[in-house]
């Protein structure tokens, strides 16, 4: 008893936290700083394997909705967007983070960037969209798989983080 307990009263991009033996809001929570963290705990536990999801993804072990394909690259949606348009487009050829990237990789740096143009304007995102790269676990990178995000659909605040 007293204790607070978080009910979502409908309030945009927040929780309320109601005392329930007073009835009095005991205070808000941001539903994205929420989110965040849960982002940065994914990023922390994140382990650095051989193997990915990704990589999974690639051999079709494991489905994804695909948007773009070739011998290079993969696109596809996002199975947790964060906004209305969100997918990713990562190179076959593993490459774990963009701090590792290489000289040889030039070209396939490139071509992830614009793929994402591509995509980016076959799914009619005209007005703009931002393309994010998480490098290392301060970076939130929880798939050590290098991979482009690219979110659009509506008006992005800044700054991101």
């Amino acid at each position: 008893m007293g204790k607070a307990r978080s009910l979502e009263l409908g309030l945009t991009n927040s929780i309320a936290v109601i005392n329930i033996k007073s009835g009095r809001l005991a205070g808000t929570t941001s539903i994205l700083a929420r989110q965040k963290m849960t982002e940065v705990e994914k990023a922390q536990a994140a382990v650095r394997e051989n193997d990915t999801i990704f990589g999974k993804i690639i051999r079709k072990e494991i489905p994804a909705k695909i948007i773009f394909e070739d011998e290079e690259v993969l696109a596809f949606h996002d199975v947790s967007p964060q906004a209305p348009v969100h997918f990713l487009v990562i190179p076959k050829r593993r490459v774990a983070m963009l701090q590792e990237a290489e000289d040889s990789d030039q070209a396939l740096l490139g071509k992830l960037m614009l793929t994402a143009a591509k995509v980016a304007r076959d799914l009619g995102l005209e007005n703009g969209y931002r393309v994010v790269v998480n490098n290392g676990r301060d970076g939130c990178q929880s798939v050590f798989h290098l991979h482009l995000h690219i979110l659009g659909g509506r008006q992005l605040g800044w700054p991101p983080g």
